[in-house]
């Protein structure tokens, strides 16, 4: 039976409290950085046997201990003991139970401060390029449902109210603008997420001559760290991670509320598809939107996230402490919730059912061709404020005759101006209206399919990089 003495626990003549021990230790939720932490270890143990300091036959016997550990992990025979504390003692424990004395040698001039740190920086930037692809998939879908339904038109809104014809194409690919800014910002933060730690020690770097650069290198990591200090105390690079989650979740959130007004038959645009739907235990009518509300509702859970990852950094002196433990459950959490919004939300999309026919039948409410009288105007020579007082009378009198303004005579439109001319009619046509919106990123046609080539090539650029 191997010793339950702990690896720090020297100086200690008593043993650790029992409610002590459950309340610090990490083990039952850091041994999901295990992979991390044996990838961390390996690029140690070769730096270390590269540099002299341990031998070659040491490390060899390191890196086979480390092996057998990760197929005990993965086969689930791994004893995780929580008297060992974490993840990292409990691998290193067990190296040591495999390998003899070559594995107490592991550790050589590494604290498990800078090597927590660099377990965490390889999970979470694994996590951020899975978030990447799953983005990009996302995008793919917005894409090719915007792609079929390029001359499909809705009313674009402003404060939930009637405003300007817009395609159905040009909505969706305002969604694929957010989330691919989403994925810069994820490529962003991986910049900062990609240094190495290794080398920092506890706090002040160590006497071992040690090659951080050649570590960072076998981990692929392109920088190193500059200030020890730092190195093992700081987890901004956790602070922006989840801050990129809390992005993510608000466009998801925000689409989720479209999803849900559109899914109502008030408004009827959409037919939800029943893997993404629930039911009601006494109605039997309903189809509720339930996966597309519970995603709204789990974006605040995120925000949670980062405001528990603020509060526990903001008052932390220099440099290690323990509250730092803290850090990866918020973040293991808004990773789980990311990552399973965003797959959900292209499954959702992907299949729902867009119903062109109401979305045409809720043009005709609103006067939302008004603009278009407007313009029209002002582009003969009317001052544009004018312009907007006579379109505005026109508005008032139509919904007084509960009619439309494209309903309205020729003559009685010359009424409030005699600058209209026949052609008015198809400048209030609601597609005409659409289609002269041509300037770059307009709903106008040709503008929608820049926006789609666009998107293409940005995709396209993202699978050969």
């Amino acid at each position: 039976m191997p010793s339950r003495k702990k690896m720090w626990g020297a100086r200690f003549a008593a043993k650790t409290a029992s409610l002590v021990e459950e309340y610090t230790a990490s083990v039952g939720f850091d041994q999901k950085l295990h992979a991390e932490d044996i990838q961390g270890s390996l690029a140690h143990a070769r730096m270390l046997a590269k540099q002299g300091i341990i031998s070659r036959e040491d490390a060899d016997k390191i890196q086979d201990g480390l092996k057998k550990i990760q197929k005990e992990i993965q086969g689930g025979t791994f004893e995780w003991r929580r008297d060992l504390e974490d993840v990292h003692t409990n691998i290193e424990a067990r190296l040591t139970e495999i390998i003899g004395p070559a594995g107490a040698k592991l550790h050589t001039g590494r604290s498990r401060n800078d090597q927590v740190v660099l377990d965490f920086r390889l999970y979470t930037a694994k996590r951020l390029v899975q978030w990447q692809d799953l983005l990009k998939g996302l995008i793919q879908v917005l894409a090719a449902r915007a792609e079929e339904h390029q001359d499909t038109l809705l009313p674009g809104l402003t404060h939930l109210q009637p405003a300007q014809p817009v395609s159905l194409a040009h909505h969706l690919l305002a969604y694929a603008q957010m989330f691919r800014r989403d994925f810069g910002r994820a490529q962003d933060c991986l910049k900062r997420v990609r240094v190495s730690p290794l080398g920092a020690a506890a706090l002040a770097g160590t006497t071992h001559a040690l090659d951080p650069k050649e570590a960072a290198k076998d981990l692929g990591f392109p920088e190193i760290f500059k200030n020890s200090m730092d190195a093992v105390s700081d987890r901004d690079f956790v602070l922006e991670a989840v801050f990129t989650g809390c992005v993510i979740m608000a466009h998801l959130s925000r689409l989720c509320t479209e999803i849900i007004l559109w899914a109502n038959p008030q408004f009827g645009y959409i037919a939800l598809p029943d893997a993404f739907a629930t039911g009601s235990s006494i109605m039997p009518q309903k189809k509720n939107p339930d996966p597309a509300e519970l995603m709204r509702g789990k974006t605040g859970r995120v925000y949670g996230d980062l405001t528990a990852l603020l509060t526990m950094v903001k008052g932390l002196p220099l440099a290690y402490n323990r509250d730092l433990q803290e850090d990866k459950e918020p973040f293991f959490d808004t990773d789980k919730t990311v990552r399973s919004s965003l797959e959900i939300m292209a499954g959702m999309l992907g299949q729902l059912t867009f119903r062109p026919e109401r979305m045409q039948k809720a043009l005709g409410l609103g006067f939302i061709n008004a603009t278009e009288l407007a313009d029209y105007l002002a582009a003969k020579g009317l001052p544009f404020r004018d312009a907007h007082a006579i379109a505005g009378q026109a508005v008032s009198y139509a919904e007084k005759k509960g009619k439309a303004l494209e309903d309205l005579s020729l003559a009685r439109l010359r009424e409030f101006s005699s600058l209209v001319e026949p052609d008015v009619f198809e400048v209030l046509s609601h597609r005409s209206a659409a289609a002269r919106r041509e300037t770059p990123g307009g709903t106008g046609p040709r503008a929608v399919k820049d926006q789609l080539n666009a998107i293409a090539a940005w995709l396209e650029g993202r699978r050969s990089s």
